[in-house]
């Protein structure tokens, strides 16, 4: 597997200066650009690793801070392990800015990511791709369609809620998204029931939107994040293949075969 290089870097924002670990190949040359949108835990050592390893495959990858407006990463204190049924007061303290995290901050801030990955000299031309996890998942959706022309493809995994009953629900913003979309949904998941996971297949088939849709089986909510209770390795294997398969059938076409 190909050596990263990976740093911290500054991405300016209409609201600030928002922190973030920027990783690629250290190889001398330019790579198509991912953006990681994280989970609600944030930015932290595990999902560097998760960046490190994607841009192993040859990307360059930048995973903003998204509470970078409340201070530097890490933004809480985490356990090593983290199980928020023994630390509820973990979600206590990240929901008010889970909360924050509204459509318009969402297009502020991802338009200025967009703009710091076009802009680096590490960053090939074209189009970029994007991988959310957990809320990361809903936010990505978002961005696909409030940035058609800018983003190729999109993975999701545990992600949710995709399908609520306010008028900024994911599913029913996804007319303009021209990427192409891969979801895994955890197979014991509350913020996604088969219900919800019909309904917003149905909302992409309606729009057009090329698009797959697994249930990883007995997976629970957060099975990628390897410092999480939640965490399944087998299921987080499957995450790579696919998602770095996504990723090099829509941003390296001349790509055959890829591996994890």
């Amino acid at each position: 597997m190909t050596h990263t290089r990976g740093m911290s870097v500054d991405v300016h924002t209409p609201d600030g200066v928002a922190d973030a670990y920027l990783t690629y190949p250290d190889d001398g040359a330019a790579h198509p650009g991912v953006l990681v949108i994280q989970d609600g835990f944030g930015l932290r050592p595990s999902l560097r690793a998760l960046a490190d390893r994607i841009a192993a495959h040859g990307y360059t990858v930048l995973l903003p801070n998204a509470y970078y407006r409340h201070g530097r990463a890490p933004v809480i204190e985490l356990p090593d392990l983290i199980d928020p049924v023994q630390r509820p007061e973990i979600f206590q303290q990240l929901f008010p800015m889970i909360r924050e995290l509204t459509p318009e901050v969402l297009r502020s801030d991802v338009g200025a990511y967009l703009a710091w990955l076009a802009a680096s000299p590490q960053v090939t031309e074209g189009k970029v791709g994007v991988t959310g996890y957990c809320m990361g998942a809903r936010l990505a959706v978002m961005a696909a369609a409030m940035f058609p022309g800018e983003i190729a493809a999109v993975a999701g995994f545990h992600g949710g809620p995709l399908v609520t009953d306010t008028p900024d629900s994911p599913h029913l913003m996804v007319e303009n998204i021209t990427a192409e979309l891969y979801f895994a949904h955890a197979g014991d998941d509350h913020h996604m029931t088969p219900e919800h996971i019909a309904q917003f297949d149905k909302a992409l088939d309606a729009a057009g939107v090329r698009h797959r849709t697994e249930v990883y089986a007995g997976a629970q909510h957060g099975y990628t994040q390897a410092d999480t209770a939640a965490y399944d390795s087998e299921a987080s294997e499957r995450h790579y293949r696919e998602l770095l398969a996504l990723f090099d059938r829509t941003l390296i076409p001349s790509r055959r075969n890829p591996i994890s």
